[in-house]
């Protein structure tokens, strides 16, 4: 099998190699008794308050870290999920994130989604490697499920948010997000939820508005006249779809999860893979977040957006490069049968995160390239120890 990996990516496996060590060796820098921190200390990082578990970065290295075969990389998974849960509001959500010392819980200005979602299939990832005992969480499961489903649409079956309320949290998504159903289906399909056939079918229906099969339920119709009006289809699954407005921006992240999750077939699968490449969305590294971001003349774009000039085209969650997003990508392609293309995409993710002395940058600005956000980030390398596991054949992100 060795062999054969040779052939495909060249010299481009010792980088794969040298790069997994970084990750295994950052994640081991960034854990505390409490659990995996977004990013290494530095003072920036400090002031920023990236020195947090974070939920959604905790439940993507947990992914990562429960399964590595490092003691104490294992222990650090369950001590993310055991923080997390202590914190857990009344209502049944976890918060966006916990301080070190397991205190201070941020359930962010609109409130949370994605934290939640990513927090459940975490605590199945770990339960499914049977490390811990079953009962464990199963109080703090229970509750925020009953969280989730009372953000639940009754006849669409799909979560309703708030905008800048996900992992994109200064984006004006809301109303039925991308991003955020397909965590939730996913969720649905690993705890056994009910009406998962018909979340799957209104995922389908309301994110893919250009297939000429109409849904049968009127106001399912009318958001998809709403959502095609004036609009060609872009390839992708839109953004989000509200009452009388969706985006059509070409979110990256949310159509690589709809892959992942087994909500995309596998024409659309390849369709949305092949509009990616199109946008050379993962050159010259993997991969930019938005294919056509929104500027200050765009009918979507919000004065937050300009915070701190933050959000400005290319920049940020507004079509920047964002290397964690890349090992989704990675393992997106081995899961269409693009093997090739993973190594090739792995071996380019590898350098990116190697840039800088193996700084595991953030982001970068999607047109200059310059490196911006913060060094050492957890789910950097969480994200390509996942990628290099999909190409290897090894299951990643989807549970069984």
């Amino acid at each position: 099998m060795r062999r054969n990996m040779t052939n495909l990516i060249g010299d481009g496996l010792a980088k794969i190699e040298a790069c997994a060590q970084a990750s295994l060796a950052l994640l081991q820098h960034n854990l505390t008794p409490h659990g995996i921190l977004a990013a290494s200390r530095t003072e920036a990082a400090i002031a920023r308050r990236y020195t947090r578990i974070f939920a959604r970065d905790a439940a993507i290295c947990v992914l990562a870290m429960c399964g590595s075969g490092d003691e104490l990389l294992e222990q650090g998974a369950v001590d993310s999920l055991d923080v997390l849960a202590t914190q857990q509001a009344g209502n049944g959500q976890i918060p966006k994130y916990v301080d070190p010392e397991g205190q201070d819980a941020d359930f962010w200005y609109l409130g949370c989604i994605d934290s939640t979602l990513w927090w459940l299939i975490a605590v199945d990832h770990v339960h499914r490697q049977g490390v811990i005992d079953p009962e464990r969480w199963q109080v703090e499961v229970q509750r925020a499920i009953a969280w989730l489903l009372a953000q639940e649409h009754q006849h669409f079956r799909l979560l309703q948010q708030n905008e800048a309320s996900d992992w994109a949290d200064i984006m004006p998504r809301s109303g039925y997000v991308l991003y955020s159903n397909a965590l939730w289906y996913e969720v649905k399909r690993r705890y056994g939820l009910t009406s998962i056939q018909t979340t799957h079918h209104h995922f389908n229906h309301l994110f893919n508005p250009f297939q000429r099969d109409l849904p049968e339920y009127h106001r399912a119709r009318l958001l998809q006249h709403y959502a095609r009006r004036g609009q060609r289809d872009p390839g992708l699954y839109l953004s989000f779809v509200n009452l009388s407005f969706a985006g059509n921006e070409g979110d990256v992240f949310g159509n690589l999860l709809a892959i992942l999750c087994g909500l995309a077939s596998e024409s659309i699968g390849h369709r949305i893979v092949k509009t990616i490449i199109a946008a050379n969305a993962s050159q010259p590294y993997p991969i930019r977040v938005v294919l056509h971001p929104l500027s200050r003349q765009h009918e979507l774009w919000r004065p937050y957006m300009a915070r701190h000039q933050q959000n400005l085209m290319h920049q940020y969650h507004n079509g920047g490069i964002w290397p964690f997003v890349g090992g989704f990508w990675v393992m997106a392609l081995v899961r269409l049968g693009l093997r090739e293309l993973a190594w090739q995409e792995l071996t380019r993710l590898a350098s990116v995160n190697e840039l800088d002395g193996w700084r595991f940058t953030e982001w970068f600005h999607g047109h200059s390239l310059q490196p911006m956000g913060m060094a050492g980030q957890s789910w950097n390398a969480a994200a390509f120890l996942l990628a290099r596991r999909a190409v290897l054949g090894v299951s990643s992100f989807s549970a069984p």
